[in-house]
């Protein structure tokens, strides 16, 4: 289906410390535009559960999964759908997105928030990351759109060698680490290869436009 042919009803526009962000109705799908980019939509979600199921495959006991970015809940979706899992930390900036996912989004996810092994921190990951303490066999990270295209520039220090530091400390051995594009970024996936080990990149190909990317490294077992 072509989704720029049919129009867009504007179902709420809110202002928020990073700019105005705003939730529109384009047939039976839901897009997401802030500061008057497309950030994300219910039509495309491969994916964003690509970015979960990729990392899955190679963690035999992922009970602890941190997903950066709520989105319209598809990763954290694909994240419930392992038995194996017995906890997912979502953390979303965004208020309003995590009200959009309370009520018009809700059933996009399977009410994915309501689950009982779905902990929500509303918070900047970026902060986050710095203060806590808990480690993750899964850390799956959907902030902007990517290291080389980013709405918000503040984003910027998520992709680099500072980040990297931190997130390799949140992950167990043997832990998996995804990032989702929406570039192709040889420089990026040979700096995650400093930090992480051997990269993977996964290429999802879009009805329309360019394909995204998730970008998977693992950290050894010792």
């Amino acid at each position: 289906m072509n989704h720029s042919n049919v129009p867009a009803e504007i179902i709420e526009r809110a202002n928020t410390p990073r700019g105005e962000i705003q939730l529109q109705r384009r047939g039976e799908n839901y897009e997401i535009i802030s500061n008057g980019t497309f950030l994300m939509a219910t039509y495309n979600g491969e994916s964003e559960r690509l970015l979960v199921r990729s990392a899955l495959q190679y963690v035999s006991q992922p009970k602890h999964v941190l997903i950066g970015g709520l989105g319209v809940g598809f990763s954290l979706q694909e994240a419930l759908l392992d038995p194996r899992i017995e906890q997912v930390t979502v953390v979303e900036i965004e208020q309003k997105i995590i009200d959009w996912n309370r009520t018009e989004l809700a059933d996009v996810s399977d009410r994915a928030l309501e689950h009982p092994r779905t902990r929500l921190v509303h918070a900047d990951l970026i902060e986050w990351i710095g203060t806590t303490r808990d480690k993750f066999d899964l850390v799956c990270l959907d902030i902007d759109n990517g290291p080389d295209w980013k709405v918000f520039e503040q984003n910027h220090s998520l992709y680099h060698e500072n980040s990297f530091d931190i997130l390799y400390r949140l992950l167990q051995p043997g832990g998996c680490i995804t990032f989702w594009s929406a570039t192709a970024s040889s420089q990026f996936a040979q700096r995650m290869e400093r930090y992480f080990g051997q990269v993977e990149v996964l290429e999802v190909k879009q009805s329309r436009g360019e394909p995204d990317y998730i970008f998977l490294s693992r950290k050894s077992e010792v």
